[in-house]
This record gives structure tokens, sequence and C-alpha cells, in this order.
């Protein structure tokens, strides 16, 4: 006799079994595969046919269509992961071609969470070959600056879902290979990795809107616009290859606030990342490698304030990191160096914080302030040595205030540091080290206190060489320095003068030598110490000074 407990216990154990077949029969139903053309001889079709959880297979083949994904399917080539020539070899052999007559919209337009895996997209739109040709030759300069969130087909369109779009090869579309629009009010974050974008009438790959898509190990080159682009969106973009693209291999603008990681960007006929158009666009760019590119490896302007940290940007046309039109960069712990410019350069109206920085063996300056009628950059710790020029040059124009840093060069007679007239710079605990005309050859308004001058090459006679070189005109503060190693510590004319509490070692003839100065000379608490009994502290000639408290040892 059954007891009513046990009765309850077997009804319980019976309902289990029953909600767990029901669950195991629904799992079943979920993971249904169609397989393109055999159960279905169109992509849509079976696309059609299918429920959330279901996987469509597609053989090899050329399908004539443009389809339309549905929520939570993934649609996939046949075989396995195998690299062809430029990407997987299923998605070589299996193309979606949208160059259907009257056909309307992107060649695949995603579905929430939806997957496309493994095809070529290709033939939606128009592509101009003559059109490319031409922009190409002239660096994009003549192109119009249309945002690439402007209406148009995407070889691959998300918009306004979460979806994953990976292994694909989008090309010769004419408009953006894969394009990804936010939605306003809800999250729009496809992941897009390792796919293949090249030769699109738009940029590679798109992200517009408020889009925060993860863009990741994607190839994109020989675009028309940029290789990535950002139109106010911020995106995690790391671990891509951009090269060859008409303008740069990562284009950021309109707001946009992407974290732009790891990257490699070369060969592009603009920069390598640009980075424009508003104090809102933001990104932080960090750990990317821009090289060989035909004008900046990174490039900033427009009033664009981004953060740019521990990249290497080398062997560029013009600076490794260039500012210009008012942008507002932080840029920290970069190494730039073999630039056919400067490894830092700046234009007019920049402000900017540079912190950190190893510039090295550029063909011009290490970091260059380019004259203009304002601009405004502290410079702490950077290490910029054995460029071609100068290690520093300052323009009219600038404010720079220096701090910590190591400004050197072996060989070769240009100044380690030159203050154009026009300019402003303070400098507090800096190493100058070389054996040059100068280490700062002076035009401006110098403050120099606090430093360390090491001069590497002692000339007696022969061409200038100086401490410091001021220039006609020029405005100088040297005080609390220590200068060793150069023929005088300064050598001034027709300048405004004020030399206190520095000390002097190595040096010939005179420590300070000040000639016609423009006001009576304040030299004063100086120390010097020389083995000629023939050198002094000072020699003033055809000019006043007020000279008091100097030690000569």
């Amino acid at each position: 006799m059954i007891t009513t407990i046990r009765l309850r216990h077997l009804l319980q154990q019976e309902v289990a079994v029953t909600l767990l077949a029901t669950f195991l029969g629904a799992a079943s139903l979920a993971a249904a595969t169609i397989r393109v053309p055999q159960n279905e001889m169109t992509i849509q079709a079976g696309i059609d046919a299918a429920k959330p959880g279901d996987t469509v297979i597609v053989s090899a083949g050329n399908y004539k269509e443009r389809i339309r994904l549905k929520l939570g399917i993934v649609v996939k080539s046949d075989g396995g992961d195998a690299e062809g020539e430029l990407g997987l070899k299923r998605a070589e052999v299996t193309i979606i071609d949208g160059g259907v007559k009257g056909a309307q919209g992107p060649g695949v337009a995603m579905a929430k969470d939806s997957t496309l895996d493994g095809f070529t997209v290709t033939g939606v739109g128009e592509y101009d070959d003559v059109l490319w040709k031409k922009h190409h030759s002239t660096h994009g300069e003549e192109q119009s600056d249309e945002h690439i969130g402007e209406p148009g087909n995407a070889g691959i369109a998300a918009t306004g879902v979460t979806c994953t779009i990976r292994n694909n090869i989008v090309h010769h579309i004419g408009y953006t290979g894969i394009g990804i629009t936010g939605a306003e009010g809800r999250r729009c974050s496809p992941l897009v990795f390792n796919n293949v974008c090249y030769r699109n009438m738009g940029g590679g790959i798109g992200s517009t809107r408020g889009s925060t898509a993860t863009i990741r190990a994607n190839t994109c080159f020989e675009n028309f616009y940029a290789g990535i682009g950002h139109s106010g969106a911020s995106p995690l973009v790391v671990d891509n290859v951009c090269h060859g693209n008409i303008r740069a291999g990562i284009g950021i603008s309109e707001g946009s606030k992407p974290v732009v990681r790891g990257n490699k960007c070369y060969h592009n006929r603009r920069a390598g990342i640009g980075i424009r158009t508003g104090g809102e666009t933001r990104p932080m760019v960090e750990d990317n490698d821009c090289y060989e590119n035909e004008m900046a490896g990174i490039g900033t302007r427009e009033e664009a304030a981004p953060v740019i940290q521990k990249n290497r940007c080398y062997r560029n046309k013009l600076a490794g990191i260039g500012a210009r039109t008012g942008a507002r960069p932080i840029i920290i712990g970069n190494e730039c160096h073999h630039n056919e410019k400067a490894g830092i350069g700046q234009e007019s109206g920049v402000v900017s914080v540079l912190i950190g920085n190893h510039c090295h063996h550029n063909k011009a300056a290490g970091i260059g302030f380019a004259e203009g009628e304002a601009g405004d950059s502290t410079v702490l710790n950077n290490r910029v040595i054995d460029n071609a020029k100068v290690a520093i040059g300052v323009h009219s124009g600038w404010t720079v205030r220096l701090s910590g840093n190591e400004l050197s060069r072996k060989g070769g007679l240009p100044p380690i540091m030159m203050i154009f007239k026009g300019a402003r710079a303070t400098l507090t605990g800096n190493v100058i080290r070389g054996g040059g005309v100068a280490g700062i050859r002076a035009g401006g308004e110098v403050r120099a206190d606090s430093n360390s001058f090491v001069g590497t090459n002692l000339r007696k006679g022969g061409p200038p060489n100086f401490a410091i070189w001021a220039l006609p005109g020029s405005q100088i503060s040297m005080t609390g320095n220590e200068v060793g190693g150069w023929r005088h510590a300064l050598h001034a004319t027709e300048a405004e003068i004020l030399a206190a509490g520095n000390e002097v070692t190595k040096f010939h003839g005179a420590a300070f030598v000040i000639k016609q100065s423009t006001s009576p000379a304040h030299v004063y608490d100086n120390t010097t110490t020389s083995n000629d009994s023939a050198d002094q502290v000072l020699s003033l000639e055809g000019a006043a000074g007020i000279v008091t408290g100097n030690i000569a040892r």
C-alpha cells in the first residue's frame, strides 16, 4: 500500500521528468540546423525558415542576393577555419553578391543577437575605381568631408542591434564595408571580429551614432576613407591592422570617445590614426604602432582632446605625433623616432601636455612648436635625444614650460634647443647635454632655473659653443644653473640679462660675455671654477651692469 507521502514523492518525480523532457525537447528544437542549398535554395529562404537559436549552414557558392537576418540565428559558411589568401578559405568561396537589379538596403542586415560568420560580401552599390585612384594620388585632400554616418548601404549593416560579425571579407562596396549604427535609448554593442574590409567607397568599418561596438582583430586596407572610422561613437578598437587607406588608418571624429589600443596602422595616405572635429572628441589612443604613413603617425586637430599614450610612431613622412588647429592633446609615454619631421610636432593654437615621451633620431626636431599666433605647452620628463637638428624648437607665439627633461645630442653644430623671437620658454630642472653652437640659442624670452648644462665638446675657438646664446632682442633670466664644458655659460648681444646664483666650470675666457645689453645687466652671486688664472667671471663690453657677489675659484 502506497502512503500519501510516498504518492506525493512519486508525483513530484513524474512532474520533474516531464519538465526535463519538455526542456530537452525545446533545446533540441532551438538547435536545429538548416542547410543551403540542400534544405533551402537561397540564404534568405534558410533564414526565413529558421527560429531563434537555429543555425543556417551555407555551402560554397555565389549567392546573388541581399539578406536580412532574424533574431537569435547564426548564418555560417560551411567548413573549418583553414586560412585562405585574405581570410578564412570558407569565407573566400562563399559569396553574397548584392549586385541584384533593383535591390534595396545593405548586403546583409544584422538582427538582434544574430551572427554572420565567414562570407564574402560584395557588389552592394557602385565601386568607382577611377575616383578611388584620383583621391589616392592626392592623399584624399580633395575629398568631401562627408560624415561616415550619412545614409548609405553598407556591405554588412548592424543598425541599433547587438550582434556578432566575424570572419567575413567585405570589398568593393559603394559605401562603408561594415556599418555599425547605434540606437538612442538602448545598448548597441556588436562584436566585429576578424573581418577583412578593402576597396570600399566609404570606410572599411564605420562606427556611428552612439555605438559601443567591440572592433577586434580586423584588417582594413585601401578603403576610400578611413580603414576604421568613428562618428559620435565610443567603441573598443583593439588589435586591428589598417594600411593603405586613402585617409587615416583609424579616423576618430564628431564627439567620439573610443578606446583605440594595440592596432597597427601603416602606409596610409594620411595619418595612421587621425583625430578631429571638436572638444568632445576625446579618445584614448594607447599602445598602437603607427609607421610609414604619408602624414603623421598620429594626428589630432580641430580642438579634439585625445589622450595619446604609450604608442610607437616611426618613419612617418611628417611628425610621429602631430597636433594643430586648436587641438588639446595629452601626450604621455610615447616613442617617436626616425620620422621625416619632428618626433612630436605642434602648430599654432594647440594647448598640449607632453609627459615622459622618448623622441630620438628624428630628421628635424625631437619636439617642435611651429610658428603661429598662439600656443601653450607643458613639457615634463621627456627624453629628447640625438635628433638631427634640435631637440626642441620653439617658434614665435608659443609659451612653453619645460621641467625634468633630458635634451641631448652626441654630435652636430645646431643648438640643442632653439627659442625663436616672439616665443617664451621657462626651463626648470632639465639636463641639456651636447656640443653644438649652444645648449639654448634664444631670440625670445627665456627663464632658465636650476638646470644642468653639460657640454661634451668644449671648443676654445671656431664656431660658438655657449650654454646659452642670447641673440639681439632676447630676454634671459638664468638662475641657479650648473654649467660645465661650454666655452661660455652665457653669451649675449643686445639682450636683457639676469644671471644669478649659477655655478660654472670648465669654460674658456669668461663665464659670462655680455655685449651692448639693452638695459643694465644683472650678474651676481655666481661661482666659477677654472684652472686657468686668465679666466674670469664676466666680460662686459659696451654695456652697463650691476655686478656683485660673484666668486672665481
